[in-house]
């Protein structure tokens, strides 16, 4: 998904912003006038300064300044992104494997967080890093232990649906204090898992939003 963020202005395009600023809501054509130019050889600019949301565009009415800081361009962008846009392939476990088993699994696939599900792949739970390593303290057989008995259950699980925005989503990993949330989808016999989103995924998302904006 390309979100376009803030860009560094060139002299044309600040000399719009400020004829949009003092005139507007001004026709492309006016603009062009003002600067002796066609409005063909404006296209392009009017395009990335609406896209960038320093303007908005009314049909038969023209171009007029949005009046949005960076820090409003930043939100309005980020209330775009949506989870599937981000969203990672899940690792599931079986709801009757071993702790060991577990511990295996996660670290062959490295990744900090297991979903739980049954024979028919519905979520029944989550495991953490920090279960595994509560349960393999002491002297307990961990071949013996079913995952089960240590997971975070239903209905305490905190998910997302591919649809939420992925703001949402990160806040929900901080107020939780947890590493990934599953992705669902609701059927009649429970939640399916279909995907996860990670601080690694919501990093990325970030990362892409700034690298759009170069």
């Amino acid at each position: 998904m390309k979100v376009v963020f803030t860009i560094e202005l060139n002299k044309r395009q600040q000399q719009i912003l400020e004829i949009v600023k003092q005139n507007g809501p001004i026709t492309g054509e006016h603009i062009a006038d003002q600067l002796n130019l066609t409005r063909a050889t404006l296209r392009p600019d009017l395009a990335i300064l609406t896209m960038a949301g320093y303007l908005d565009a009314r049909p038969r009415v023209g171009y007029f300044y949005s009046g949005k800081s960076e820090t409003q361009l930043l939100t309005d962008n980020l209330k775009k992104i949506i989870v599937k846009d981000y969203q990672s392939i899940p690792v599931v476990v079986g709801d009757s494997i071993s702790v060991y088993d577990a511990i295996c699994t996660m670290f062959l696939e490295d990744v900090g967080t297991l979903f739980v599900v049954d024979k028919e792949s519905i979520l029944k739970g989550v495991l953490s890093r920090k279960d595994l390593l509560r349960a393999s303290i002491g002297k307990q057989e961990l071949t013996s232990i079913p995952v089960n008995i240590i997971m975070t259950r239903m209905p305490n699980v905190t998910m997302c649906t591919k649809e939420d925005l992925l703001i949402d989503v990160a806040k929900r990993l901080i107020d939780k204090q947890i590493d990934a949330v599953p992705v669902v989808k609701e059927t009649e016999k429970g939640y399916e898992v279909t995907g996860r989103i990670t601080k690694t995924n919501i990093a990325k998302a970030f990362v892409a939003l700034a690298d759009d904006g170069i």
